[in-house]
C-alpha cells in the first residue's frame, strides 16, 4: 500500500525519479509493517539458512586444521556432530563438502564473513549462535587450544565483538558444556553455574533473572529459525538451553529463590 502512495507522491513532486524513490521507500515500510521490525522476510530466510549453513561448516573446517593437520578423531567428533545436529542426508553431504573447503590451506575466512555479515549480521541472535556452534566443536575433543582459540577471536573480531565480549561469551559456553545432559558433576558446579549465566554471587536474584531469560530467549528454537538457522540444526541450541536451564536451576536451589 505505502509503495503505491508514496511512489505517486514521489512522481507529483519530482516526477520519475521521485516515483521510483518513492516506491522503493514504500517497499521498505510494507515490508516492516507486514513482518515487523527485526523479523526475516520469507523471501530470504532460505538464502539466510544457506549462507548461515555455509559459514558455519567452512569455519569448522578452518578450526580442525587450525593446529596445521586434520586428525582421525577430529573427522569423527564432525560426524558426531552432524548426527548430534540431526541434520538431513542432504544437508550432512553439502556440510561435508563445505568442511573441506575449510580445511584447505589457502581457506580465506574473510569473504565468507563478509557474505555472513551482509546477509545475517543484522541480528545478533545469529551472530551469537555462529559462535556458539564453532565453540562447542572445538570443544569436541574435551578441550580448547591456542590455536582454536585464535581462529575464534578472529571470527569474533569479524562479526564485531569486542576482545572482552568475546572472553565473557567464550567463558559462558565452555561453563554450560559444564551442564550437558543436564547433570551437575562438577565440584565447582554452583561457581561454573554462575559463569555459564555470565553473572558473580554477588549479582541479585533479579539480575540473574535477567540473564537467564535473555540467554533463553537467544537459544530459542522458533526465534532462531525465524531468523535463519536451518530447522534440523536447531538441536544444538535446544542443548544450549537446557544447559542454561540447569545451571540457573542450581543457583535458584542455592539461593532459595
Amino acid at each position: 500500500m505505502f509503495k503505491i502512495i508514496l511512489a505517486l507522491l514521489g512522481y507529483y513532486l519530482f516526477g520519475i525519479l521521485g516515483a521510483i524513490l518513492g516506491y522503493i521507500a514504500g517497499s521498505i515500510i510494507d515490508r516492516y509493517r507486514a513482518y515487523g521490525v527485526g523479523a526475516v522476510n520469507p523471501l530470504t530466510g532460505a538464502h539466510r539458512q544457506t549462507v548461515f549453513l555455509e559459514t558455519v561448516f567452512m569455519l569448522m573446517g578452518k578450526l580442525a586444521k587450525a593446529d596445521g593437520h586434520i586428525s582421525q578423531n577430529e573427522i569423527t567428533h564432525v560426524e558426531e556432530f552432524m548426527q548430534k545436529l540431526g541434520m538431513s542426508p542432504t544437508h550432512r553431504q553439502l556440510a561435508i563438502v563445505l568442511f573441506k573447503q575449510g580445511t584447505a590451506t589457502d581457506f580465506d575466512a574473510g569473504p565468507k564473513l563478509n557474505e555472513f555479515m551482509a546477509v545475517c549480521g543484522h541480528t545478533n541472535s545469529l551472530k551469537q549462535m555462529l559462535l556458539v556452534y564453532l565453540v562447542v566443536m572445538a570443544l569436541a575433543d574435551g578441550h580448547l587450544d591456542a590455536a582454536e582459540e585464535n581462529v575464534l577471536e578472529g571470527v569474533a573480531l569479524h562479526l564485531g565483538y569486542e576482545e572482552q565480549a568475546f572472553k565473557q561469551l567464550l567463558e559462558m559456553i565452555l561453563n554450560q558444556s559444564h551442564f550437558a545432559g543436564g547433570q551437575v558433576t562438577s565440584a565447582s558446579a554452583l561457581e561454573d553455574a554462575y559463569k555459564a549465566l555470565g553473572v558473580s554471587k554477588e549479582s541479585s536474584d533479579q539480575e540473574i533473572k535477567r540473564a537467564y531469560r535473555k540467554l533463553i530467549s537467544q537459544y530459542h528454537p522458533d526465534k532462531l529459525m525465524g531468523q535463519g538457522v536451518p530447522e534440523d540444526m536447531i538441536a544444538m541450541a535446544t542443548a544450549q538451553t537446557q544447559e542454561v536451564q540447569t545451571a540457573y536451576d542450581l543457583i535458584k536451589k542455592s539461593r532459595n529463590m
